[in-house]
């Protein structure tokens, strides 16, 4: 793949001046450039709105200059990564910013270029990007660049289809993701979830060609503990009861919980954040055959909670229950778990926001100052107790799959809470991890959510 890999470009006294310019600030930049930016600002009307892109030439016909909208800050918060739009018009080359409004973060700026460049050509050949940009001054040019790589990363793994992203493949992912970072790793397949207790993953999973698996890394030996848990279900079919052709055209991105913490641990492993870091991956396929589990089954989960299964589509849960049980024992300091959940989530809030869950308010508040500084928004939900009824079907202690469709990601989250409760603080995301429509920084198809907060959030959670 190519894009957010290469960086950012090595400095040189060769880069394109780059300024990057307000609506109400045109006169005074163009005012330092001489007569022909100019006279090219008043043929081409530039005035500067949101990405707009203006290219000044030199007398030899190289660029002299290039010039960016940055429009207002009204437009620039309806539009986050707006002003990336004039990346893809510059002509090839290396660029520097020479200019631009205080209003402008920098490190946002520079990370979403970095984004704009990310391409999955796995399959065909792309269009590569061109424009390469110096690292801004005063920007943490290494951590921005690990964070657009955790972001490719994650792209990467949720664009891949199931045909090349089993459980087996993605547990070669997560074992790449560990030896380029030296942690450790361990699998374990097949029936040997049944010995060592993990008879949902197992469950869930059997019936497809490739066993499942529950992927556990370890990395860091000092510092808070974290644990991250992420839906790896590689591809969804809904189980026995099946989903529509229209509700599984896009069950290849169901392991997008599981990407999302992969490129969340690539970010905290590769600027070294001083915390002990696991992540659990419970990778399985919902596949239909005759050892399929069925409606009514009654489960028995690691935790000794039984389980009723009233949709076999609402397996997700199931493999993280395990997961999450495991990840309790250990009372890490901070458990945070993110899944491809709920189509509820997607009614409430949209493709855009990652909603999640907590009862710890602090680490709410942590969050939400995290998402407006890493322009990665999030939208906090309640754990509602009044609902825990909804998951209690009598027959068993919980019920994967309520009947009457009302707050449907909320009673999944307090299902899932049930298996958590030994942490002292649990933040689970139900994230959707696709964008549905191009955009300068996103480009349609798999996409990262959450992560860029938690990372953002992490120094103040964990005291770091």
């Amino acid at each position: 793949m190519t894009g957010p890999r290469a960086g950012f470009a090595p400095q040189t006294d060769a880069a394109i001046p780059l300024h990057l310019v307000a609506t109400d600030g045109v006169d005074d930049v163009v005012a330092g450039l001489g007569t022909m930016a100019a006279g090219l600002v008043k043929t081409h009307g530039f005035q500067a709105a949101l990405g707009d892109c203006l290219v000044v030439p030199a007398e030899d016909g190289s660029v002299a200059c290039a010039l960016i909208g940055v429009g207002t800050p009204a437009a620039r918060a309806r539009r986050r990564d707006g002003a990336l739009a004039a990346v893809g018009r510059l002509p090839g080359g290396t660029y520097t910013v020479a200019s631009a409004p205080e209003d402008v973060d920098m490190s946002a700026f520079a990370l979403g270029w970095l984004l704009s460049g990310y391409r999955f050509d796995r399959y065909a050949k792309q269009k590569p990007a061109t424009a390469r940009l110096v690292a801004p001054k005063d920007v943490d040019a290494a951590r921005l660049a690990a964070i657009a790589a955790g972001e490719a990363l994650t792209r990467d793994l949720i664009n891949t289809p199931a045909s090349d992203m089993g459980p087996d493949a993605l547990e070669q992912a997560a074992r790449d993701l560990a030896a380029a970072h030296g942690a450790d790793i361990k699998a374990v397949t097949g029936d040997d979830l049944l010995d060592q207790n993990f008879p949902m993953i197992h469950t869930v999973g059997r019936a497809s060609a490739t066993a499942p698996r529950l992927l556990d890394i370890r990395w860091g030996e000092a510092g808070p503990t974290l644990t991250l848990v992420g839906k790896g279900v590689c591809f969804d079919t809904g189980g026995l009861n099946i989903k529509p052709g229209g509700s599984m055209g896009l069950m290849k991105k169901d392991m997008g919980g599981a990407a999302t913490v992969l490129g969340l641990a690539h970010m905290i492993m590769a600027t070294g954040l001083p915390l002990q870091l696991r992540v659990l991956i419970p990778a399985v396929e919902n596949a239909i055959s005759g050892d399929a589990f069925r409606p009514q089954d009654i489960l028995t989960s690691r935790k000794g909670l039984t389980v009723e299964i009233n949709n076999t589509d609402a397996e997700g849960r199931l493999v993280l229950a395990d997961a999450l049980a495991l990840a309790e024992e250990e009372t890490p300091d901070l458990l945070i778990s993110m899944a491809t959940l709920t189509g509820a989530a997607r009614v409430a809030v949209g493709p855009d926001l990652a909603p999640y869950y907590t009862d710890a308010n602090e680490v709410a508040l942590a969050l939400e100052d995290a998402a407006v500084a890493a322009q990665d928004p999030v939208w906090r939900m309640p754990f509602h107790a009044p609902y825990e009824a909804m998951i209690e079907p009598g027959i068993a202690d919980l019920d994967n799959a309520p009947k009457g469709g009302f707050a449907g990601s909320i009673t999944a989250a307090l299902f899932l809470r049930r298996f958590a409760s030994e942490a002292p603080r649990y933040v689970h995301f139900d994230i959707y991890g696709w964008q549905p429509a191009e955009t300068p920084t996103r480009q349609k198809g798999g996409v990262g959510q959450g992560a860029r907060a938690v990372f953002e959030a992490l120094p103040r959670v964990l005291d770091l």
